[in-house]
């Protein structure tokens, strides 16, 4: 669970989360979003996937990644239950 926690700590690695809420997308679509090095993008998409929160299937020569909705439903319910939030909704 800390992995997830990790992953969900920095903002650029949300704003990729959301992203691919709303679809699967490349590594160069993801790109076009973010002004910083390619490398730099590489290890938010690995740390987010040792996370399991995306997956990565490659198609040729791109990578599209999709997300793993299962794993952060499971994340914040169990952050939720922490905080007893859940009896409250």
């Amino acid at each position: 669970m800390n992995r997830i926690y990790k992953a969900l700590s920095d903002p650029t690695r949300r704003k990729i989360l959301k992203m691919l809420r709303d679809k699967d997308m490349s590594a160069g679509e993801i790109a076009e979003h973010f002004e910083i090095t390619k490398p730099s993008l590489s290890k938010h998409f690995n740390i987010l996937k040792d996370a399991d929160l995306i997956q990565s299937e490659r198609e040729g020569t791109t990578i599209i990644y999709h997300l793993n909705v299962s794993v952060l439903e499971e994340a914040l319910l169990a952050l939720m239950d922490m905080f007893n939030l859940k009896e409250k909704l």
